[in-house]
């Protein structure tokens, strides 16, 4: 007999939501924020630009992770696009393996951007953001990011994508 109590049973919507958004295919992206030693990133399919005019981009991190940790402290982030020769750097920033901050940068060339977030040499497209604004909701924050800078790549390569639990690639 163990001391320990039960895990609660998972609601059925809850559930349900989770098998509805399995569905859906997502862009892979890693968001990359701090500066020097103190860095940090995830692994994220919840990138999006808001607006246009001006350029924002909007990102949802768990308030529980130190990507969100790391975004409210230096106020920046940035978005690196990833392609479909990525998916080792996706894994990495994904904590696979136990890896974590700095390290999770070894084994790929990084440049620092306008706002000292660092951006992926090689990724389809790097966008720098400051920080403008935080939503914080239920386990998540939104990050709305003005955009400083942009870097693209080659249009024509594939890009990585997820859905159903699994890497794929969107050509």
């Amino acid at each position: 007999m163990n001391d320990y109590p039960a895990k609660p049973a998972v609601p059925p919507l809850v559930t349900g939501l989770k098998g509805a958004m399995r569905f859906l295919t997502g862009g892979v992206s890693v968001i990359t924020a701090g500066i020097g030693e103190d860095v940090t990133g995830l692994t994220v399919t919840t990138a999006h630009s808001l607006s246009m005019d001006p350029p924002v981009m909007i990102i949802s991190v768990n308030r529980n992770s130190s990507g969100y940790a790391a975004i409210s402290k230096h106020r920046h982030f940035c978005v690196n696009i990833l392609s479909a020769e990525q998916r080792d750097v996706a894994e990495r920033f994904s904590g696979f393996g136990g890896i974590k901050g700095r390290e999770r940068y070894q084994g790929s060339t990084w440049s620092a951007l306008a706002t000292g977030a660092l951006a992926l040499d090689g990724a389809l497209a790097s966008v720098d953001c400051e920080v403008t604004d935080v939503i914080n909701r239920y386990s998540h924050g939104l990050f709305l990011g003005e955009v400083r800078q942009v870097r693209l790549a080659d249009a024509s390569a594939a890009q990585l994508v997820y859905r159903n639990g699994a890497y794929g690639i969107h050509p």
